[in-house]
């Protein structure tokens, strides 16, 4: 054997090694606990969702998959261990609208790359909002909202959880499409703003409609639209946003499943099957259901283009409303 052709079959060999190493570690994956982290504090909904999927994965691999909460700075914290964890598979995480779409948009310097440093798994669930107004307000629909926004700009206030908040862009996004103003009145939180609405403090609010929806039945906020184009299947009676002729629009906030950039493509597509596959049993979709969730799943490549529009016209929006966080 001559030399050069003794370094091709070794870059043969080297070559057939690459590409058996990975398919290789699907076949052992997982041999050890999976981390699974979640850039919020402990309980909420985004503790409803994971602790949902982990439990069910734990199940299917039989391996512990450990809930890692890491709340804080707008999912800042949590994020930036996802996107430095080893490439291996073993760490995945929770991410949501605010943390690929929103921060990229407001926070000047994130200390990693969205795009660059993680791999998306798949969405898991869409939140959607509704728009409820005080008893007392002149309006009941939403063409008689927008009338009076038109008429009278600046005078309909809406509540939200907070500046950037997904609820304050959908507000925005509720005025560039209108073409008028809306006084928008931040909150420490939903359920403040959800207060401020039931006690009169401000006319509308911009919420979950599984959050307000009990309270519209007692009489205590009425339901002025689904921030949607057409009508949700739980909701039937609600009518859309897309009837009042607002095309395209929709209000509400999704979380999905990444992980590290790197991780194997066999790893990335067992986690995406097995995470839809939970998602998709009796049990836990009921349970998401119940507490007014959608489930929406996607191949990688499908949330990977999903999140890069998403983060595009969200920056649109936030351009326009010059949303800042000073």
């Amino acid at each position: 054997m001559t030399l050069n052709t003794l370094h091709r079959a070794v870059l043969l060999a080297a070559a057939s090694g690459m590409i058996a190493l990975p398919a290789m570690a699907a076949e052992q994956y997982p041999s050890k606990p999976i981390r699974f982290i979640v850039p919020y504090p402990p309980g909420g909904t985004t503790d409803l969702v994971a602790r949902g999927i982990a439990g069910k994965l734990a199940e299917k691999y039989g391996q512990q998959v450990v809930i890692d909460n890491r709340g804080g700075a707008s999912t800042i914290i949590g994020t930036d261990l996802m996107a430095k964890a080893a490439p291996d598979g073993y760490t995945f995480g929770l991410i949501t609208q605010t943390t690929m779409s929103i921060n990229p948009n407001v926070v000047p310097k994130l200390p990693y790359n969205t795009e660059r440093d993680l791999a998306p798994i798949t969405q898991v669930v869409y939140f959607p909002y509704v728009i409820a107004a005080h008893p007392s307000t002149p309006f009941s629909t939403m063409k008689e909202m927008i009338a009076q926004a038109k008429a009278k700009p600046g005078t309909i206030t809406y509540g939200t959880p907070g500046t950037a908040s997904t609820n304050h862009l959908g507000g925005a996004q509720l005025e560039q499409l209108i073409g008028a103003k809306l006084l928008h009145v931040p909150f420490k939180g939903a359920g403040p703003a959800i207060t401020a609405a039931l006690g009169g403090q401000v006319q509308t609010v911009i919420t979950g409609a599984a959050t307000v929806i009990p309270q519209a039945k007692a009489g205590k906020l009425k339901v002025i639209a689904f921030a949607a184009e057409k009508r949700h299947p739980n909701w039937p009676d609600i009518p859309s946003t897309g009837e009042a002729g607002l095309k395209g629009y929709e209000a509400g906030t999704w979380f999905g499943t990444v992980t590290r950039a790197g991780v194997a493509k066999p790893i990335i597509s067992n986690l995406n099957q097995e995470i839809i596959a939970a998602l998709n049993t009796t049990e836990l979709k009921a349970s998401l259901t119940g507490a007014g969730f959608d489930i929406r799943t996607q191949t990688p490549e499908e949330f990977g283009k999903y999140m890069a529009a998403d983060r595009a016209l969200i920056g649109k929006v936030i351009k326009v409303a010059n949303i800042t966080l000073d």
